[in-house]
């Protein structure tokens, strides 16, 4: 039986290695940011038409399992380019 988190993958060649929804380029750190920022589902459905409920379930289940994780990459992210060391 497949579980919501067989949906997510982490391979190091893609989005550095962060976890993206299967098949998509789509690190689930930026669908939990979005969700932080008061967006809905639907909204992220919208504004991501190959995504499915499915996946954002997926993405929602995985984030609240590995929560430093995704904290950590949401951090790096509004770091940018502030974040690095010349």
């Amino acid at each position: 039986m497949q579980t919501a988190t067989d949906r997510i993958t982490k391979i190091p060649a893609i989005c550095g290695g962060d976890a993206c929804i299967r098949g998509h380029r789509i690190p689930v750190w930026t669908l939990v940011g979005y969700r932080q920022l008061g967006q809905a589902d639907a909204d992220i459905l919208r504004s991501y038409p190959g995504l499915t409920a499915t996946d954002l379930e997926a993405a929602w289940e995985y984030a609240a399992v590995n929560r430093p994780e995704i904290e950590q990459a949401i951090r790096e992210n509004a770091a940018g380019d502030q974040g690095l060391v010349e």
